[in-house]
């Protein structure tokens, strides 16, 4: 045999053979490294933003809104399972590559740095039965000499993903830079003095994704920073499809209001056509993104880039992208590239790094050039505007920026805002942005935030089926002593206005839900809240017909995405109420949303405002949470209970 010597001894010894090759073995051995999957839950359900990590080393990572993850480790490390208001769970790697953990809940928090609003910071020490520990996302790690670690949903990137945020006493993340428009909160209306409420639809929801970036990162809720109409069109609700040829169905339900003895609420939904993908027209978008100093910090650009990555996989051929930035001044850095080109564009989006000042006015002008010099005619054009909102050269001021948009607005190119960031965000300014130019907004906390809105709901985000909608509702004195609309406060319109086809209203993307929500004081209930009013001369004129089984009668205005002529829808509402326990679980859990805001806003027209009637009601409406969103609230109520 080749290379084998026999030695004189009689003992035969085998030398190896020349370019020998060790045998590989298929199985994993025990110190080499392996993909750990599974869910993480708890009775609820799956938990997004639980901590999952190898103790002894800094790999971790944290649950989607599905409660999965997936972790390198090898076998023989343990698993930590951590989550605000839970027992930590510890799992052993054995040979399985699958682990799934369910949580029960007992932890206590017992130190909190609570950073108020405008210029107050305050440090205060909660009982469990105060907080009950269940703060979405975060991780109080109570071995450690500081007050409190947060992790989960704000670790955004694969560089610091393994690391907990700090706080303490000298390291905290302020919001005094944070801009907030005021918002004064709906009184009640007569009906005799008052007979129309008008307002345009509100289909954004940056509000509730920012209140749970505040919730999760143990901070107060700017009041402001809550509107309530937002929270509630965070979730999809069960309504049925439009029928013919409608862009739109209209449900309606009257039943009891869960905050006020007595009172009734009114819910008007509204749910948008479903158009399949292939139905879709084709898009042209432009990228506005900022890349000025202030988005330098992970949670901003870092996340900003790996959020557009979610869009551009959505992409088809006939789609088109362009990518315009701005900082000290505006440059075009991608020019119009076909949506099946991915890498091309992924390439251009790696490629921006932060700094210099933020030239916002500039770059939405190159932008909307853009859009316009490559303008599909019955397609999808929109501009989608990527930032923290600080605007500070150029138009700056939220006047300049209003009257800038509108006439952008004549174009025909919508609008999208994605806010990003936290410290010095600027909320009214991209609140602005969008309901002057036909747009929408979001505010992106996480990457599955941006998975949600840019992912799993592109088509509602991204394709309008009907724009400038309008509602406009007339109360029956007969049977209402007074009213007053949930929310929408800066999206009331005048009562001549419904019918002004120059006035914008809101905008409905394809398979979007809208609810309205009015709180109503029937006839003949006396209130603490209802005003009473003179009686007026000429409006008690007996009417010839018999209207004594309507409760309303509603309007909605709207136009084609690429009209300018509105078409109006009228229905009534019958004087027909249901009693809460009926009431369907949308109901149910809209209200138990919208009482969670009025809630926060510290609301002085509801009477009953416990944490726990409010989580009661939610869990009674949790159906159809297949995303894990509805959990996810009730988890949110525990935190500020």
């Amino acid at each position: 045999m080749k290379n084998v010597k026999i030695f004189s001894s009689g003992i035969v010894m085998l030398i190896l053979f020349l370019n020998f090759t060790p045998v590989k073995h298929s199985s994993v051995t025990k110190n080499e490294e392996k993909t750990i999957t599974g869910i993480v839950s708890d009775e609820l359900g799956p938990i997004a933003g639980a901590n999952v990590i190898v103790i002894g080393t800094k790999n971790g990572t944290t649950t989607d809104y599905d409660g999965k993850y997936s972790i390198k480790a090898k076998e023989g490390d343990i698993l930590e399972f951590t989550y605000v208001g839970f027992n930590t769970e510890n799992r052993k790697v054995g040979k399985s590559n699958i682990i799934n953990v369910k949580l029960s809940s007992n932890a206590t928090l017992d130190e909190i740095v609570v950073i108020g609003y405008n210029n107050k910071t305050t440090k205060e020490t909660y009982a469990a039965t105060a907080l009950k520990g269940e703060v979405a996302g975060v991780n109080i790690n109570q071995s450690d000499k500081r007050n409190i670690v947060i992790r989960g949903a704000v670790s955004i990137n694969a560089d610091d993903i393994h690391q907990p945020i700090y706080k303490d006493d000298h390291k905290v993340i302020s919001t005094d830079n944070e801009d907030y428009g005021t918002l004064v909160e709906n009184e009640f209306e007569s009906p005799k003095q008052s007979p129309l409420s008008t307002f345009s639809i509100d289909v954004d929801n940056a509000s509730y994704t920012n209140i749970r970036r505040f919730i999760n990162n143990g901070q107060q809720v700017p009041k402001d920073a809550v509107r309530v109409e937002e929270m509630v069109n965070f979730f999809k609700y069960n309504y049925s499809q439009p029928k013919n040829n409608q862009p739109f169905a209209i449900h309606t339900e009257y039943s009891d209001c869960p905050w006020n003895e007595n009172h009734k609420l009114l819910k008007i939904g509204l749910q948008g056509k479903e158009i399949s993908t292939d139905d879709l027209p084709n898009s042209n978008f432009v990228f506005l993104i900022d890349v000025s100093g202030s988005m330098g910090s992970a949670n901003k650009l870092p996340l900003l880039k790996e959020s557009m990555k979610v869009l551009v996989s959505q992409l088809r051929k006939d789609d088109k992208v362009s990518i315009v930035v701005y900082a000290g001044a505006a440059g075009l850095v991608l020019p119009p590239t076909s949506g099946n080109k991915k890498e091309t564009i992924i390439n251009a989006l790696d490629q921006l790094q932060a700094g210099g000042s933020t030239a916002g006015g500039a770059g939405i002008q190159l932008a909307y050039k853009i859009a316009q010099e490559n303008f599909i005619k019955n397609g999808n054009n929109r501009v989608i505007l990527a930032t923290d909102g600080d605007f500070n050269v150029g138009a700056s001021s939220d006047n300049d920026m209003e009257r800038l948009i509108e006439e952008k607005r004549k174009s025909g190119v919508f609008l999208t805002c994605l806010g990003y960031g936290m410290g010095n965000y600027k909320d009214s300014k991209m609140e602005t942005l969008a309901d002057k130019g036909n747009g929408n907004y979001a505010y992106i906390d996480n990457i599955q935030e941006a998975n949600r809105f840019l992912g799993k709901e592109f088509k509602g985000s991204m394709f309008a089926i009907a724009k400038d909608v309008k509602i406009q509702i007339e109360f029956n004195p007969k049977h209402v002593q007074s009213y007053r609309l949930i929310g929408y406060e800066n999206r009331k319109l005048r009562p001549e206005d419904f019918k002004n086809d120059a006035i914008d209203a809101g905008e409905l993307g394809s398979g979007h839900t809208v609810t309205a929500l009015y709180e109503i004081i029937p006839v003949g209930v006396k209130s603490n809240f209802s005003k009473e009013v003179d009686g007026l001369k000429y409006s008690n004129v007996s009417p010839t017909q018999n209207y004594s089984d309507e409760l309303a009668t509603i309007k909605f205005r709207y136009k084609k995405p690429d009209g300018e002529k509105s078409i109006e829808i009228v229905e009534t509402i019958k004087d027909k109420t249901i009693d809460l326990p009926n009431a369907s679980d949308d109901f149910k859990f809209s209200s138990a949303v919208a009482w969670f805001g009025l809630k926060l806003r510290d609301s002085k027209l509801i009477s009953k405002k416990s944490g726990t009637a409010i989580k009661a009601l939610a869990s009674q409406g949790k159906s159809n949470d297949t995303e894990g969103y509805k959990a996810e609230f009730i988890r949110l109520v525990n935190a500020v209970n």
